[in-house]
């Protein structure tokens, strides 16, 4: 970032986040606007487990992405935006390699320091 460039606010990178998700960009989504240093947190139920740094949660990305055989539909919500923090509902109807076809719903929770995401959580 040059001196003249200021960093994105909480609002511009839930709008981003929210723009990229609606056209299933999940992978630029995590290249563009995750922190290097970036934590994500599933439940204790989830297939795939938590990660830390950049890499790694580009990875978990990856696996989930690996277990869905059919994308039948989904939505993303609009963010609420509090503070440094943002969350939205996403529903997925997908038939999964191993489990048949589920439909997810799951709220997901965003914090913003410095105009990039460092920790996403996910309830479902």
């Amino acid at each position: 970032m040059t001196t003249t460039q200021k960093a994105m606010t909480t609002q511009d990178v839930a709008n981003r986040l929210v723009e990229l998700m609606r056209m299933g960009q999940v992978q630029q989504v995590q290249e563009e606007l995750y922190a290097d240093d970036v934590t994500s947190t599933e439940p204790a139920h989830s297939p795939i487990p938590s990660a830390t740094g950049k890499n790694a949660v580009m990875q978990k990305g990856a696996a989930f992405a690996a277990m869905i055989e059919t994308r039948h539909g989904g939505s993303f919500s609009d963010a609420v935006v509090g503070g440094r923090y943002f969350s939205c509902a996403m529903t997925l109807d997908a038939t999964f390699k191993e489990k048949g076809r589920m439909n997810l719903e799951e709220i997901c929770v965003f914090e913003v320091k410095e105009g990039k995401i460092v920790s996403d959580q996910f309830f479902f």
